[in-house]
């Protein structure tokens, strides 16, 4: 199964910023999934679409058996050399690596709605165990924030027809599955601190600046750091994180 070719070359391109200016998980929302998933020594999660291993580090430090699918060479190259714990695989959520049944929990960070959602959850659904779990999470920008609002203002008219969770087509295909039952939700909070580089590097990551020829993104990223110049370090990103949860039938 291939990956969307912005995809592809974006988070290819930008794995390194990727790395640097992403924030990671809110405690809490860790916490939450730990206790909805049951993870623990012993249990089995896949981190689908795990990029450069924001969650997955978190994942590692519970103690269950993590294994990162991540499709982009470029990310697992990362992923690889700063989690050496996760045992790391090639492989897309519409068609995993991993044999049937052989899974207690799957979790997807900011990744879901690249995916082929009915594909998807096919595969989730054969590779999960009975009862068990997959959990989505995103960190949603805070686009009220004048700092967000700004750097929007600056990168919307690139982002064409780029999936985004916010759009919500994700939820439909989920829900007309049949495959699963939703069972739970957590909203947090959560700030991420940066200084002008790692504000560049967090736009920098973004796959569809990422994916940009080399003239046209260097362009955007020079008028992110005029930007960003303007601001009192440390630079503050507000972010809504969002959480479900949902049980197989």
């Amino acid at each position: 199964m291939s990956i969307h070719e912005e995809a592809r070359r974006g988070f290819q391109q930008g794995a390194a910023a990727y790395e640097r200016g992403r924030p990671g998980y809110p405690d809490r929302a860790v916490e939450w999934l730990r206790a909805e998933l049951d993870l623990r020594p012993g249990r089995t999660v896949l981190d689908v679409g795990a990029g450069t291993g924001k969650l997955t580090r978190s994942l590692v430090t519970i103690g269950a058996d993590v294994v990162a699918v991540e499709p982009v060479p470029g990310m697992r190259v990362v992923l690889e050399q700063a989690i050496p714990a996760a045992r790391v695989l090639d492989g897309t959520a519409e068609r995993l690596p991993v044999a049937d049944r052989s899974a207690d929990a799957i979790v997807v960070a900011q990744a879901f709605h690249w995916f082929d959602v009915p594909r998807a959850l096919a595969e989730f659904h054969r590779v999960l165990r009975p009862g068990g779990r997959f959990a989505l999470i995103w960190n949603r920008r805070r686009l009220e924030q004048p700092l967000h609002r700004e750097i929007s203002a600056i990168i919307d008219d690139y982002r064409r027809d780029t999936p985004s969770h916010q759009q919500g087509e994700w939820r439909a295909p989920l829900a007309a599955s049949g495959l699963f039952a939703a069972a739970g939700e957590l909203e947090v909070l959560y700030e991420q601190l940066l200084d002008v580089d790692g504000v560049v590097d967090r736009v920098g990551s973004t796959s569809f600046i990422a994916a940009l020829p080399d003239r046209d993104r260097e362009d955007v990223l020079g008028r992110i750091r005029a930007l960003a110049s303007g601001w009192p370090e440390p630079l503050r990103l507000g972010y809504l994180t969002e959480a479900y949860v949902y049980e197989r039938r």
